[in-house]
């Protein structure tokens, strides 16, 4: 096997193994409206096996960045059914990241009368960047009542719902970055003391209750999770990630999810891909810093279904047809990552 050859992953039929990972563009419109550059965004790159999303929030609460989507009104679904037609057209497949910030957030990044909630009142010690006044400390969070978390995990079953019916292939549950689901698992962030607080069990609950909505919507084989145990991004912080990710994985892997998405990590307290073979062995998806030939060996020694790639693609939209053709790789200009407008978006030319 190689990185060019097909791949089922649960009920995706992937025509190869090179994905493109989920990456915030900080392209949306108003009222986190996907547009029509975001469109051809993704059509350009519809040549990997398999395109993630940028992270996508389930509702207005779940917003924190500038410019980022939602899929929670019917403006939003209607756009996003451009993006999934477009990528279909060329032959490729794509599914809907959905990502809610929890404590991640800024009230200048959301839309009037949103609020910004986290498994507790802990606010998460750093800055994020806001169109109207630049650098702000993220917002303090409200803790969720244990009588509004069912609302929120509706919100994850009736965005899946939405993505279906913009033409998603899948779903898949953002759980890390120090987001929502990320908030609830980790012992730093969550200080509740009822069922959803505590012992490992019940941190993990609201994470298995989300997934468990989302397949009873898609169903299991078009659902997927992202992990990168023990990533102290947006000031995260785990006693033991590595009991705490053995349990969910463990819990997760009986719902017959169709891929596990890993973020490898150099240095820490837990072996995250050794962790992600152990449960998602044969519908593992790595990701972070892989070179193209690395990724392939990594695919051909069975050690991984496929590999992820973020950078290489913004530069890069014919990836795929570069490495079939074992052609040299653009670079990306970092300081247009998340400037409005195609410049550094959709302006990078395919090598031939």
């Amino acid at each position: 096997m190689d990185l060019l050859t097909p791949l089922q992953l649960g009920d995706l039929q992937l025509r190869n193994r090179i994905v493109m990972a989920p990456m915030t563009r900080s392209r949306a419109g108003s009222d986190a409206v996907p547009t029509a550059l975001m469109t051809e965004y993704y059509r350009q790159r519809a040549g990997a096996g398999l395109i993630v999303s940028e992270g996508i929030a389930p509702s207005a609460n779940g917003l924190g960045y500038c410019r980022t989507p939602g899929i929670y009104s019917t403006e939003q679904v209607a756009a996003w059914r451009e993006v999934t037609t477009a990528v279909h057209a060329e032959g490729g497949t794509i599914v809907a990241q959905i990502m809610h910030v929890g404590r991640v957030a800024s009230h200048h990044n959301k839309p009037a009368g949103a609020e910004t909630g986290a498994p507790s009142a802990v606010t998460a010690n750093g800055e994020i960047y806001t169109d109207q006044a630049g650098m702000q400390p993220m917002d303090a969070p409200r803790a969720l009542a244990l009588a509004e978390i069912p609302g929120v995990i509706e919100e994850y079953r009736q965005a899946t719902a939405n993505a279906l019916a913009a033409g998603f292939d899948g779903v898949e549950l953002h759980c890390t970055s120090g987001y929502l689901p990320a908030q609830f698992l980790s012992t730093g962030t969550n200080r509740r003391t009822d069922v959803y607080g505590g012992p490992v069990a019940n941190r993990a609950r609201f994470v298995l209750e989300v997934l468990a909505a989302m397949a009873a919507e898609a169903g299991a084989g078009r659902v997927g999770m992202r992990i990168c145990p023990d990533n102290g991004f947006n000031d995260l912080s785990d006693d033991n990630p590595q009991e705490t990710f053995d349990y969910l994985l463990a819990a997760a892997a009986k719902m017959d999810l169709a891929w596990l998405h890993v973020i490898r990590m150099p240095t820490g307290r837990v072996d995250n891909l050794a962790l992600g073979q152990r449960y998602f062995g044969d519908r593992l998806i790595a990701n972070e810093s892989y070179k193209l030939q690395e990724a392939g060996d990594a695919v051909g020694a069975g050690a991984v279904a496929a590999v992820s790639f973020g950078r290489p693609f913004i530069a890069n939209p014919d990836l795929v047809a570069r490495w079939q053709q074992q052609l040299p790789l653009a670079k990306f200009d970092p300081n247009t990552l998340y400037t409005p407008g195609p410049e550094g978006y959709t302006s990078y030319p395919p090598a031939r």
